[in-house]
């Protein structure tokens, strides 16, 4: 399994939380990315996901080129790139109390559906090409709300966690382990550089206390 290191707990030890973060609604710049200017990196807005108050979602990238996924990678030079763990931050709506998932739909449009991704020999053939807007899931609740998740960054889909759509609670329960959404390989060359238009741990925290802050 490609996100076999996250289901085991692995999330905190080989992986850096990146967030791409949805907008308040209140004009507090939640939607914000990092950008250099003059040599140093600053916090300014950019356009974050379709513009859905709160709808946060994180991005996990292994952190170390070396380790693990020698059965996915199978030791070629793609196992270089930093593949990444999508999942939703802690302040997504779905993670809030009171909200129950009703369905996890991968079926994104009548002729695309992210279960069909099949993902063959060392290049990885066959995998749908993802930009940051393409959505990989859509998630119904019990409030009759529907949050579409989107792959957040560019790179190919290798995997979607199936195990989420017979034990939704997991996705809730655990987000950042069993409760993840997909694995992305971004290509190589933008390995380091996907990152740019994501937040810090620290930076997300921030928007969190500006977002609290604009409430009271």
């Amino acid at each position: 399994m490609a996100a076999a290191e996250v289901a085991r707990g692995g999330a905190e030890r080989y992986f850096t939380r990146w967030y791409k973060p949805g907008t308040t609604g209140k004009g507090v710049g939640s939607g914000s990315g990092r950008q250099r200017r003059g040599g140093d990196w600053c916090l300014c807005p950019v356009a974050d996901v379709k513009g859905r108050p709160c709808e946060d979602f994180c991005v996990l990238q292994h952190s170390n080129r070396r380790h693990v996924f020698s059965q996915l990678w199978h030791n070629n030079s793609t196992s270089c790139c930093r593949i990444c763990v999508i999942t939703l931050a802690e302040a997504h709506p779905l993670l809030q109390s009171g909200k129950t998932i009703t369905s996890i739909n991968y079926q994104i449009s009548a002729n695309c559906s992210r279960l069909q991704n099949k993902v063959s020999g060392k290049s990885k053939r066959g995998a749908q090409f993802l930009t940051e807007l393409a959505p990989l899931c859509r998630i119904s609740s019990s409030d009759g709300e529907e949050y579409t998740i989107y792959s957040c960054i560019r790179g190919r889909l290798i995997e979607v966690n199936e195990n989420i759509l017979s034990n939704p609670a997991i996705l809730q329960e655990k987000p950042s382990t069993e409760g993840y959404i997909a694995v992305v390989l971004p290509k190589f060359e933008e390995s380091k550089s996907i990152t740019q238009g994501l937040l810090t741990q620290k930076e997300y925290e921030e928007v969190l206390l500006k977002r609290l802050n604009s409430s009271s």
